[in-house]
């Protein structure tokens, strides 16, 4: 835990509160270092943490009634099926 806190920059007394639920979690670019150190999507851990990078609150502000829809519609979506509408968004396949 030392050697992970140290990589990161916070001080290893800090993340042993944060693992034991003793504080809030660590800032978005904290949370991010922390996942790429321990080799972990960093997305995942924002979302443990109830947060959602930054980069894609940007992207639904920029359209947050279609966001909103799409995503409450997905909720009850099988994974199979949103990992195919992923794939067909990324290979441009509309």
């Amino acid at each position: 835990m030392r050697q992970v806190a140290q990589r990161v920059g916070i001080e290893p007394a800090y993340l042993s509160k944060i693992e034991r639920g003793e504080l809030q979690p660590p800032s978005e670019a904290t949370t991010i270092k922390l996942a790429e150190e321990l080799g972990e999507d960093p997305d995942v851990l924002l979302a443990l943490a109830g947060k959602v990078s930054s980069d894609l609150k940007d992207i639904i502000m920029k359209r947050p009634q279609l966001f909103s829809q799409l995503i409450r519609q997905l909720k009850q979506v099988p994974d199979n099926a949103i990992l195919k509408v992923v794939r067909e968004v990324r290979d441009g396949e509309w």
